[in-house]
């Protein structure tokens, strides 16, 4: 996966055809390229009307051995090994039409899709890829050792390192490892999944791996099995005999693993199919110990969850460029010592901007406010807000250096904490409602080491009443 901050889909349509591990049903699937924002959209073409189902979270309907999706009547199994090969090849928009009730399984893993998706090449799309950068730890824990976290990372990439421990004598406790997605061909996708021996009946007898085979799942037998059991196990998959032997311990399979550590990257592979359903390419570092499509799942809608209430705050890294720095700011406003309050910009789009203000004991307020015990005023906080609030405003019109803006009105206003010397203030504000007339409706917040200290909501207007030949 290339780092490109923009969406990509497919160049050409992709074809696969095969039985379904769970169903048992053969199925054609078709890989289309998709719209920008689309994100991976299933259309189940035999079905009247072609139903589409989102790959998203809140359409996962079950987890039992893999992930199922289901709006309405419709469903799709086993979705996680194709959507972790678009994913980790850097597809964000893709339509997977599909003529059955499941993916196909091929050969037990990724490498099918994401060796064709290679092949067909992508497409650059005209929008902004979507990401989540992980700025604080995530954890999540369930009973029986389960637990997964995602870290901050330095480089803006995807790491994971997952456990596995089945108290299993054949399987052991393993670990994988995958230092970004540009890895994922060479170390993941070719992993396939796995099953042991002992749960196979019952995984029948509930209506799961009707279409599995020794040539789409590894098979490990904890113990040796006689002919007998291995008949009895083959007669509950409705099938004559069962290939391979299990006459000692160990793989089932006639062929070896392909990596000693097959099964645990094979979790890691599941977990990226999961986590795709986010609709975000994560940037972080997951830990995952004795993870299941159950908590996968669970995990990703707390990272759902914690999206959304990221994307409401500003970038609070502020040791990079500043998109403006104090010269290209006293070149837009008229403050100046000992009134100018904004240090730097960092990020402005049409709808918000994040300023910064460093707060220091040289500020002159502090002499009197108050005298030994150093307290930023409130309504100075309110009024660097509004600077950084006049400075988008004033980036919307032909020559800003001829234009001031006034408050209106200020309303909301709420003060959390008290902001002191050494602090850094950082201001967002996002747009109410579109500008109209030249006045600006804005929502700010200021927050001090993430913290929320101060906001308010502020109608300004914007005024053209500075001469050309005035100081910029």
């Amino acid at each position: 996966m290339t780092k490109s901050t923009r969406q990509h889909t497919l160049a050409k349509a992709i074809h696969f055809e095969g039985i379904g591990l769970h169903t048992g049903k053969r199925a054609k699937l078709n890989i289309v390229p998709g719209e920008c924002n689309s994100g991976y959209v299933f259309v189940r073409k035999d079905l009247p009307g072609e139903p589409s189902l989102e790959a998203h979270v809140s359409n996962v309907g079950e987890t039992r051995r893999g992930t199922m999706l289901q709006v309405g009547d419709a469903t799709v199994h086993t979705t996680e090994h194709v959507l972790a090969a678009l994913y980790a090849s850097g597809i964000d928009n893709a339509i997977l039409e599909l003529d059955g009730p499941e993916v196909p399984i091929l050969d037990g893993s990724a490498l099918p899709f994401i060796s064709a998706i290679e092949k067909a090449g992508s497409t650059e799309q005209d929008a902004e890829r979507r990401f989540f950068r992980v700025r604080k730890n995530l954890s999540f824990k369930v009973d029986g050792g389960v637990e997964m976290m995602i870290l901050p990372l330095e480089e803006a990439e995807f790491k994971a390192t997952v456990m596995v421990d089945y108290n299993s004598p054949v399987l052991g406790t393993q670990h994988a490892r995958l230092e970004n997605l540009s890895a994922f061909k060479k170390e993941i996708a070719g992993c396939r999944t796995f099953v042991f021996l002992k749960e196979v009946a019952s995984l029948a007898e509930q209506g799961l791996i009707q279409g599995g085979d020794i040539d789409n799942a590894v098979v490990l037998a904890e113990r040796a099995y006689s002919k007998k059991e291995l008949n009895d196990i083959a007669k509950a998959l409705g099938r004559d005999a069962l290939e391979g032997t299990a006459d000692q311990p160990g793989v089932v399979n006639p062929s070896d693993l392909r990596f000693p550590n097959e099964p645990a990257r094979h979790k890691l592979l599941d977990i990226i199919g999961d986590l795709a359903l986010t609709g975000r390419f994560i940037q972080g570092h997951l830990l995952a110990a004795r993870p299941g499509h159950t908590t996968n799942i669970a995990f990703a809608k707390e990272l759902i969850e914690a999206i959304e209430a990221q994307e409401e705050l500003p970038d609070f890294q502020i040791d990079r460029k500043s998109l403006l720095d104090i010269n290209d700011i006293t070149a837009i406003l008229p403050h100046r010592y000992p009134f100018l309050l904004v240090d730097r910009i960092m990020d402005m789009d049409e709808k918000s901007i994040t300023g910064v203000k460093n707060v220091t004991m040289n500020e002159p307020f502090f002499q009197g406010h108050f005298p030994n015990n150093p307290v930023m005023p409130g309504v100075l906080q309110v009024e660097a807000m509004a600077q950084v609030g006049g400075i988008f405003a004033l980036s919307t019109v032909e020559d800003p250096e001829h234009y001031s803006t006034y408050f209106m009105k200020i309303d909301g206003v709420k003060f959390k904490q008290k902001v002191l010397p050494g602090d850094t203030l950082i201001f967002h504000l996002t747009l109410v409602s579109p500008i109209r007339r030249g006045l600006v409706n804005m929502k700010g917040r200021a927050y001090v080491r993430e913290e929320l200290v101060s906001e308010a909501e502020m109608l300004a207007q914007i005024v053209r009443d500075r001469l050309p030949t005035e100081e910029s």
